[in-house]
């Protein structure tokens, strides 16, 4: 094992994970003894649990570990579901509950699966002719699913597979770019590995053919890359709630008619100004991002699609919407969502496997709903706080209860401290203060 200095390493990999947290804490802590603790401290008891989810990642030395929370009370089609929820900001999962109970007698939510194709890319230099490697692209396309039919055969047997292949031409953009867009069916799978896969063996086949092909020279295509895209606009939920505006109730200091028309300016607000719409679409990946977590889903990739689907005009826009006509209040929102249900970590991570049991083993289209549903309750909590009490008062309840873990409050404290701030500003240093009287009071009644 090679050191260059003290903070680099060689042959990091190759260490055990008893040497690898000795090193670390030797480097970059000054309690060696307390990191080395804290960190062993999270290990699975299960040996074979803690071997399997080191084996989810590279270079494990501890598991950081999060809420898994639920929220029951969701009606969505007609279906009552509890929600898993995997999140560690304060009162998301109060939110999503809240807002499910809302609208529980009030129809609940729809969601509408618009359609489920997956975009994969295979991106190419052609120094040649266009039209002449426009002419041969038919023969093209079926050299590349006859070489790809060995991989696509189980996919094609539960109604999957490759949909589509364009060829496009990119060269307005770069000089001799073109492109394979191909479209998937992935059916319950997410399908990054199947589509890569296929991807990579169209971008051999086509050198192959173009190689093979008279009168056209080889060396004029160059293979860039291949790999699937995590912009899926066609793998699209819509999901919404309804309700006449005389039957939404009263709110904080407002008649229904007042919410309605406060909350319908909030969305105009979001989808006209981008500085709003970045808080207000995290807002709404909040929950869903909870939801994905909890199912072993990638969230990564699904906000990067969200986010490039809510900029898709040009400017970035809510993703959610809101209509008041003839008496009736619509919130709405059309999100593309790529999920899978079977394979990956949906049936390697234990609690993954728990909570698509929870949800009733759904289809990866029944869960796009379900995600769809929680995105947007979370979206139609933080907005009705917004136009009411404001967003704070709930998340200071939250806050209080972290500062009095923090300073290590106990019951008697707790509850007294609870108490005082409900009409008092919470921070930190006023709960410390209000800790620290509470302290010496006591000290000097003993």
């Amino acid at each position: 094992m090679e050191q260059k200095n003290s903070k680099s390493i060689s042959g990091f990999s190759k260490l055990s994970k008893d040497e690898k947290i000795q090193w670390i804490a030797q480097h970059f802590y000054e309690n060696t003894d307390e990191v080395t603790k804290d960190l062993k401290r999270f290990w699975q008891a299960d040996e074979d649990l803690q071997k399997t989810i080191d084996g989810f990642s590279e270079n494990t030395i501890s598991n950081f570990i999060f809420p898994f929370g639920v929220a029951p009370n969701f009606v969505i089609n007609g279906e009552t579901y509890c929600v898993p929820m995997v999140i560690e900001e304060s009162s998301v999962v109060a939110a999503a509950s809240s807002a499910a109970k809302f609208w529980f007698n009030r129809g609940g939510f729809k969601a509408e699966i618009i359609d489920t194709v997956k975009i994969g890319q295979v991106h190419f230099t052609w120094k040649g002719d266009f039209e002449q490697l426009q002419s041969h692209f038919p023969a093209i396309q079926q050299q590349l699913l006859d070489d790809t039919s060995h991989i696509t055969a189980n996919m094609r047997k539960r109604g999957g597979g490759v949909l589509k292949i364009e060829l496009l031409n990119m060269t307005d953009s770069e000089p001799d770019y073109y492109q394979l867009r191909v479209s998937f069916e992935t059916c319950d799978s997410m399908g990054a590995n199947f589509i890569n896969s296929v991807l990579e063996e169209f971008g051999r086949s086509l050198k192959h053919f173009i190689a093979n092909c008279n009168g056209i020279e080889e060396k004029d295509c160059t293979i860039i890359m291949a790999i699937l895209s995590n912009y899926t606009p066609d793998c699209l939920v819509r999901v919404s709630v309804e309700s006449k505006i005389e039957d939404l109730g009263q709110f904080p200091g407002m008649d229904a008619v007042t919410f309605a028309q406060k909350f319908h300016k909030a969305i105009r607000i979001a989808t006209i100004d981008p500085y709003r719409a970045t808080t207000h679409n995290k807002g709404i990946f909040n929950g869903i991002d909870a939801v994905v977590l909890a199912t072993a889903n990638d969230f990564r990739a699904i906000e990067a699609n969200g986010h490039t689907y809510a900029a898709r005009d040009g400017q970035y826009r809510s993703l959610s919407s809101c209509s008041i006509e003839d008496g009736t209040f619509r919130f709405w929102m059309d999100i593309p969502l790529t999920v899978g249900t079977v394979g990956g970590l949906t049936k390697l991570h234990p609690l993954a496997k728990r909570s698509l049991e929870m949800l009733g083993h759904p289809s990866a289209r029944e869960l796009m709903g379900i995600i769809a549903a929680v995105g947007l309750a979370q979206n139609f909590a933080a907005v009705r706080s917004l136009v009411t009490t404001g967003i704070q008062k709930g998340h200071m309840k939250m806050h209080l209860m972290n500062v009095l873990n923090h300073l290590s409050a106990n019951e008697e404290e707790i509850e007294a401290a609870t108490i005082h701030f409900e009409c008092h500003h919470i921070s930190f240093s006023s709960v410390r203060d209000f800790l620290d009287a509470k302290r010496k009071e006591k000290v000097l009644h003993s």
